[in-house]
C-alpha cells in the first residue's frame, strides 16, 4: 500500500473544506501532481484537487500509513 499524507498549512478560500493543522490523505493522481495540484480527501470525505502549496507532505512509516488510512 502506497498511502501518502499531508498537513494543511493554509486553508484560505477553502475554510469549509480544509482545516489548518489537520492530516489529509493524498489520493494518487499523477496528472494533477504534474500541474502542482494534490488530490486529497477533504472534510466531507470526498476527494478534490487543491494547490500543493497549501499542504506540507509527510513521510511516515508504512505501518502508520495503513493504520491512518483505515481510520480516516
Amino acid at each position: 500500500m502506497n498511502t501518502r499524507f499531508a498537513v494543511c498549512i493554509n486553508n484560505k478560500g477553502f475554510e469549509a473544506s480544509l482545516e489548518v493543522g489537520k492530516l489529509y490523505e493524498i489520493v494518487p493522481d499523477a496528472d494533477a501532481e504534474a500541474d502542482d495540484m494534490l488530490r486529497v480527501i477533504d472534510e466531507d470525505g470526498e476527494d478534490y484537487l487543491f494547490e500543493t502549496n497549501i499542504f506540507y507532505p509527510l513521510n511516515i512509516p508504512a505501518d502508520l500509513a495503513v493504520a491512518l488510512h483505515e481510520r480516516i
